[in-house]
Protein backbone atom coordinates (compact mmCIF):
# COMPACT_ATOMS: atom_id res chain seq x y z
CA UNK A 1 0.00 0.00 0.00
CA UNK A 2 2.85 2.40 0.81
CA UNK A 3 4.49 1.66 -2.57
CA UNK A 4 1.23 2.33 -4.39
CA UNK A 5 0.83 5.58 -2.44
CA UNK A 6 4.25 6.80 -3.55
CA UNK A 7 3.54 5.89 -7.17
CA UNK A 8 0.24 7.80 -7.18
CA UNK A 9 1.43 10.85 -5.24
CA UNK A 10 1.98 12.94 -8.35
CA UNK A 11 -1.47 12.29 -9.83
CA UNK A 12 -3.00 15.37 -8.16
CA UNK A 13 -5.92 13.84 -6.24
CA UNK A 14 -6.60 13.21 -2.58
CA UNK A 15 -8.41 9.99 -1.71
CA UNK A 16 -9.35 9.08 1.88
CA UNK A 17 -10.37 5.56 2.88
CA UNK A 18 -11.95 5.53 6.34
CA UNK A 19 -9.26 7.94 7.51
CA UNK A 20 -9.46 8.71 11.25
CA UNK A 21 -10.39 12.32 11.95
CA UNK A 22 -7.67 13.61 14.27
CA UNK A 23 -8.84 17.19 14.66
CA UNK A 24 -11.76 19.20 13.30
CA UNK A 25 -12.40 22.92 13.43
CA UNK A 26 -15.79 24.13 14.75
CA UNK A 27 -18.16 25.09 11.94
CA UNK A 28 -20.51 27.49 13.71
CA UNK A 29 -19.33 30.92 14.85
CA UNK A 30 -15.73 30.62 13.61
CA UNK A 31 -13.94 32.20 10.68
CA UNK A 32 -11.95 29.55 8.88
CA UNK A 33 -9.95 31.78 6.57
CA UNK A 34 -10.04 35.06 4.70
CA UNK A 35 -11.56 33.54 1.53
CA UNK A 36 -12.81 30.15 2.67
CA UNK A 37 -16.06 28.99 4.19
CA UNK A 38 -16.01 26.01 6.59
CA UNK A 39 -17.52 23.83 3.88
CA UNK A 40 -14.74 24.62 1.37
CA UNK A 41 -11.81 24.69 3.81
CA UNK A 42 -9.13 22.10 2.95
CA UNK A 43 -8.46 18.90 4.83
CA UNK A 44 -4.84 18.39 5.85
CA UNK A 45 -2.89 15.34 6.97
CA UNK A 46 -0.52 14.64 9.83
CA UNK A 47 1.98 11.82 10.25
CA UNK A 48 1.57 10.93 13.92
CA UNK A 49 4.60 8.64 14.00
CA UNK A 50 6.88 11.30 12.48
CA UNK A 51 5.42 13.87 14.84
CA UNK A 52 6.63 11.80 17.78
CA UNK A 53 9.79 10.27 16.31
CA UNK A 54 11.24 13.48 14.87
CA UNK A 55 10.23 16.00 17.54
CA UNK A 56 12.65 16.94 20.32
CA UNK A 57 10.24 15.80 23.00
CA UNK A 58 9.52 12.50 21.27
CA UNK A 59 13.22 11.84 20.80
CA UNK A 60 13.86 12.62 24.48
CA UNK A 61 11.11 10.27 25.61
CA UNK A 62 12.33 7.48 23.32
CA UNK A 63 15.97 8.02 24.32
CA UNK A 64 15.13 7.75 28.01
CA UNK A 65 13.11 4.59 27.39
CA UNK A 66 15.90 3.04 25.30
CA UNK A 67 18.48 3.82 27.98
CA UNK A 68 16.36 2.35 30.77
CA UNK A 69 15.54 -0.71 28.69
CA UNK A 70 19.23 -1.23 27.87
CA UNK A 71 20.04 -0.99 31.59
CA UNK A 72 17.33 -3.54 32.38
CA UNK A 73 18.65 -5.95 29.74
CA UNK A 74 22.17 -5.57 31.14
CA UNK A 75 20.79 -6.29 34.61
CA UNK A 76 19.02 -9.37 33.27
CA UNK A 77 22.23 -10.68 31.73
CA UNK A 78 24.11 -10.10 34.99
CA UNK A 79 21.45 -11.95 36.98
CA UNK A 80 21.37 -14.77 34.45
CA UNK A 81 25.11 -15.25 34.71
CA UNK A 82 24.98 -15.23 38.52
CA UNK A 83 22.18 -17.80 38.52
CA UNK A 84 24.05 -20.04 36.12
CA UNK A 85 27.07 -19.99 38.41
CA UNK A 86 24.90 -20.70 41.44
CA UNK A 87 23.20 -23.57 39.64
CA UNK A 88 26.57 -25.03 38.69
CA UNK A 89 27.75 -24.85 42.29
CA UNK A 90 24.57 -26.54 43.46
CA UNK A 91 25.05 -29.31 40.91
CA UNK A 92 28.60 -29.88 42.09
CA UNK A 93 27.40 -30.12 45.74
CA UNK A 94 24.83 -32.76 44.93
CA UNK A 95 27.30 -35.64 45.31
CA UNK A 96 28.25 -34.56 48.83
CA UNK A 97 24.78 -33.69 50.15
CA UNK A 98 22.05 -35.87 51.57
CA UNK A 99 19.09 -36.18 49.18
CA UNK A 100 16.75 -34.28 51.48
CA UNK A 101 19.23 -31.46 52.01
CA UNK A 102 19.86 -31.16 48.29
CA UNK A 103 16.12 -31.11 47.57
CA UNK A 104 15.61 -28.18 49.94
CA UNK A 105 18.48 -26.25 48.36
CA UNK A 106 17.16 -26.98 44.86
CA UNK A 107 13.65 -25.84 45.78
CA UNK A 108 15.01 -22.65 47.32
CA UNK A 109 17.01 -21.99 44.18
CA UNK A 110 13.97 -22.57 41.93
CA UNK A 111 11.92 -20.19 44.06
CA UNK A 112 14.68 -17.58 43.86
CA UNK A 113 14.77 -17.87 40.07
CA UNK A 114 11.00 -17.50 39.82
CA UNK A 115 10.93 -14.44 42.09
CA UNK A 116 13.71 -12.76 40.09
CA UNK A 117 11.92 -13.53 36.84
CA UNK A 118 8.70 -11.96 38.10
CA UNK A 119 10.56 -8.90 39.38
CA UNK A 120 12.35 -8.34 36.08
CA UNK A 121 9.15 -8.89 34.08
CA UNK A 122 7.43 -6.30 36.27
CA UNK A 123 10.22 -3.80 35.54
CA UNK A 124 9.84 -4.40 31.81
CA UNK A 125 6.07 -3.93 31.95
CA UNK A 126 6.51 -0.74 33.97
CA UNK A 127 8.87 0.69 31.33
CA UNK A 128 6.42 -0.16 28.54
CA UNK A 129 3.54 1.39 30.47
CA UNK A 130 5.60 4.53 31.09
CA UNK A 131 6.44 5.16 27.46
CA UNK A 132 2.82 4.50 26.48
CA UNK A 133 1.71 7.10 29.02
CA UNK A 134 4.40 9.54 27.87
CA UNK A 135 3.31 9.15 24.24
CA UNK A 136 -0.28 9.79 25.23
CA UNK A 137 0.74 12.92 27.12
CA UNK A 138 2.79 14.05 24.12
CA UNK A 139 -0.20 13.87 21.78
CA UNK A 140 -2.48 15.52 24.34
CA UNK A 141 -0.05 18.43 24.61
CA UNK A 142 0.09 18.64 20.82
CA UNK A 143 -3.67 19.16 20.43
CA UNK A 144 -3.84 22.90 21.29
CA UNK A 145 -0.74 23.61 19.19
CA UNK A 146 -2.30 21.84 16.22
CA UNK A 147 -5.56 23.68 16.87
CA UNK A 148 -3.74 27.01 16.55
CA UNK A 149 -2.09 25.81 13.35
CA UNK A 150 -5.48 24.82 11.92
CA UNK A 151 -6.95 28.22 12.72
CA UNK A 152 -4.05 30.02 11.04
CA UNK A 153 -4.03 27.91 7.88
CA UNK A 154 -7.80 27.66 7.45
CA UNK A 155 -7.80 23.88 7.70
CA UNK A 156 -11.15 22.36 8.62
CA UNK A 157 -9.85 18.93 9.68
CA UNK A 158 -6.65 16.92 10.08
CA UNK A 159 -6.56 13.26 9.08
CA UNK A 160 -4.03 10.61 10.01
CA UNK A 161 -1.68 10.38 7.01
CA UNK A 162 -1.21 6.65 7.59
CA UNK A 163 -4.82 6.11 6.47
CA UNK A 164 -4.63 8.30 3.35
CA UNK A 165 -4.08 6.67 -0.03
CA UNK A 166 -3.09 9.86 -1.87
CA UNK A 167 -2.76 13.54 -1.04
CA UNK A 168 -0.65 16.50 -2.11
CA UNK A 169 2.34 17.05 0.20
CA UNK A 170 1.42 20.72 0.51
CA UNK A 171 -1.60 19.67 2.59
CA UNK A 172 0.57 17.86 5.14
CA UNK A 173 1.19 19.79 8.38
CA UNK A 174 3.72 17.42 9.98
CA UNK A 175 6.87 19.52 9.46
CA UNK A 176 5.28 22.74 10.74
CA UNK A 177 3.68 20.88 13.64
CA UNK A 178 7.06 19.40 14.64
CA UNK A 179 8.65 22.87 14.56
CA UNK A 180 5.98 24.34 16.82
CA UNK A 181 5.97 21.41 19.22
CA UNK A 182 9.77 21.66 19.47
CA UNK A 183 9.52 25.36 20.27
CA UNK A 184 6.91 24.76 22.97
CA UNK A 185 8.89 21.84 24.43
CA UNK A 186 12.14 23.82 24.52
CA UNK A 187 10.38 26.70 26.25
CA UNK A 188 8.95 24.57 29.07
CA UNK A 189 11.51 21.79 29.55
CA UNK A 190 14.36 21.61 32.01
CA UNK A 191 17.69 19.71 31.63
CA UNK A 192 17.07 15.97 32.00
CA UNK A 193 13.30 16.37 31.79
CA UNK A 194 12.19 14.23 28.85
CA UNK A 195 8.48 14.87 29.23
CA UNK A 196 8.69 18.57 30.09
CA UNK A 197 6.30 20.68 32.09
CA UNK A 198 2.61 20.70 31.26
CA UNK A 199 2.18 22.90 28.24
CA UNK A 200 0.20 26.10 28.34
CA UNK A 201 -1.40 26.25 24.86
CA UNK A 202 -2.00 29.97 25.16
CA UNK A 203 1.75 30.60 25.36
CA UNK A 204 2.74 28.24 22.55
CA UNK A 205 4.59 30.18 19.82
CA UNK A 206 2.38 30.92 16.83
CA UNK A 207 5.28 30.50 14.42
CA UNK A 208 8.78 29.62 15.68
CA UNK A 209 10.31 30.65 12.35
CA UNK A 210 9.37 34.31 12.78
Amino acid sequence: MQVACRMLRGAGWAIALAAPLLFAAPVVGQTVGPTQSPASAPIATLDRERLFDESLQGKAIQSLFDADMAALLAENRKLEKALEEEEQQLTEQRATLAPEEFRKLAEAFDQKVEELRKAQDAKSRALSARIDADRQTFFEQAVPILGNLMAETGVAAILDRASIVLIFDKFDLTDEAIARIDAAYTARSTPGDAQGQAADPATAPANPQE
